[in-house]
C-alpha cells in the first residue's frame, strides 16, 4: 500500500503529545520521515524519540522528502509556511486557527487550490464521538432558530509555551480554545452565511497582580491577550450564536457546553442528548452507547491521510476554516482593544 510520507514542522508539545504519536499509530498509511524546528537541539531530540531519519531548523530542506507537512508552530507562521509547501507540491495540515487573519487564510486556500494539493486544518473537536453524533441528529433538529456555546476555564491561563504572545498567536482564548467551539457550531448547522457579528474582549482578570492560576504563570504586567470574550453573530438564514469564552472565568467549575434549538427539535453536544416533541409529548433522549473512537486525533489523521491519497474527502473544508477566522477577526475588531 502507498504511504503518505509526512514532514512536522514545529517540534513543540502539539506534535510530541498530538501529531507524532497519532501518525505512528497509523504506520499503515504513513510514515513520519522528516522533522523541522528553530530550535535544531529540541527537533534532535524529537527525532531520536520518535526514530525520525531526517531533522532539520530550516523546513524548506525538508520539502524535497516528503508528501505532505503537518504545521505545528505558533499561529504566525502558519500561513507563510502553508504557501512556501504549496509552492514546493506538498499537501498541508495545519494546526488551528488556520492563520493569524482571514486574508492570510484566503492566501494559503488560493496557493492549494493552484498547487491542487490538499489544505487541512485541525478542528479535532468535529472528530469527538459526540460532534459526529450530532452531526447525524441534525435532522431531527430542522432549521436551526439559536446555537448557545460556553468554552469556559476556571483560572486556567496557559502559562507556558507561546499561548500568551499576541505577535505569536494573534490573541487568547478566543483564538486559541473558543475556536474549536465556535468551528464546531458552524459546521453543525451547516455554515451559513454570518450577517452581524458583535462582542466584547476582555484581559481585567489576568492584568491583576498575584492572581491564582491553575496552569502555569504569565506576567500580569505585559498580558495584552484576550482571558474572557464574548459573542452575539446572525446568518443568512435567520439563526444566532450566543458564544463565550474564557480561560479564566470566575465560575463554579469549567464548562463546555454546545446546544442547538430548532423548530423540530434540539440537542446538546457534550453530553449528547436530542430533545424533540413527537406524539403529542416532550422527549429527553441520552445515547447509552455512541459509535466511534474515544479520541478524536486518530479519524482525524486518517481523514487527512487519506484526503492526500485520493481515498476520502476532508471533514474540514478550508473554506469552513476561514469563516471561523473571518469571524474571529470581526470579534477583535469589535470587541474593543485591549491594554
Amino acid at each position: 500500500m502507498e504511504k503518505l510520507r509526512i514532514g512536522i514542522i514545529g517540534a513543540g508539545g502539539i506534535a510530541q503529545h498530538r501529531h507524532l504519536p497519532t501518525f505512528q499509530k497509523l504506520d499503515d498509511l504513513c510514515e513520519v520521515r522528516a522533522i523541522c524546528d528553530v530550535n535544531l537541539a529540541r527537533a534532535q531530540e524529537v527525532a531520536n524519540s520518535y526514530e525520525i531519519p531526517i531533522v532539520s531548523d530550516d523546513y524548506h530542506e525538508i520539502f524535497s522528502e516528503v508528501d505532505a507537512v503537518c504545521i505545528c508552530t505558533p499561529n504566525k507562521f502558519h500561513a507563510e509556511i502553508a504557501v512556501a509547501a504549496f509552492e514546493a507540491g506538498l499537501h498541508v495540515f495545519c494546526e488551528k486557527p488556520m492563520a493569524l487573519t482571514a486574508a492570510e487564510c484566503e492566501a494559503m486556500i488560493a496557493t492549494s487550490k493552484k498547487a491542487g494539493k490538499i489544505l487541512d486544518i485541525g478542528f479535532h473537536y468535529r472528530f469527538t464521538k459526540e460532534a459526529q453524533a450530532a452531526k447525524k441528529a441534525m435532522s431531527e433538529v430542522g432549521t436551526p432558530l439559536v446555537v448557545r456555546v460556553k468554552a469556559l476555564r476556571q483560572r486556567k491561563v496557559p502559562g507556558w509555551g507561546v499561548f500568551t504572545n499576541k505577535e505569536l498567536q494573534g490573541g487568547g482564548s478566543l483564538i486559541d480554545w473558543g475556536c474549536h467551539f465556535l468551528d464546531l457550531a458552524l459546521w453543525l448547522i451547516g455554515n451559513p452565511n454570518e450577517t452581524e457579528v458583535s462582542g466584547s474582549v476582555y484581559n481585567e482578570l489576568s492584568k491583576i497582580p498575584n492572581q491564582p492560576n491553575e496552569w502555569g504563570t504569565f506576567d500580569h504586567e505585559t498580558f495584552n491577550v484576550d482571558d474572557h470574550v464574548t459573542a452575539y453573530i446572525k446568518f443568512e438564514n435567520g439563526a444566532s450564536l450566543l458564544f463565550e469564552t474564557s480561560w479564566a472565568a470566575n465560575i463554579k467549575s469549567d464548562e463546555e457546553h454546545l446546544s442547538i434549538s430548532g423548530v423540530d427539535g434540539g440537542l446538546s453536544v457534550y453530553p449528547f442528548e436530542l430533545y424533540t416533541a413527537k406524539n403529542g409529548m416532550l422527549l429527553n433522549s441520552k445515547a447509552p452507547w455512541l459509535p466511534g473512537e474515544e479520541q478524536p486525533d486518530l479519524p482525524q489523521a486518517r481523514n487527512f491521510i487519506e484526503a492526500c491519497l485520493g481515498k476520502s474527502e476532508l471533514v474540514v473544508k478550508p473554506e469552513q476554516a476561514l469563516q471561523v477566522s473571518r469571524i474571529i477577526d470581526k470579534i477583535y475588531e469589535n470587541g474593543g482593544t485591549l491594554s
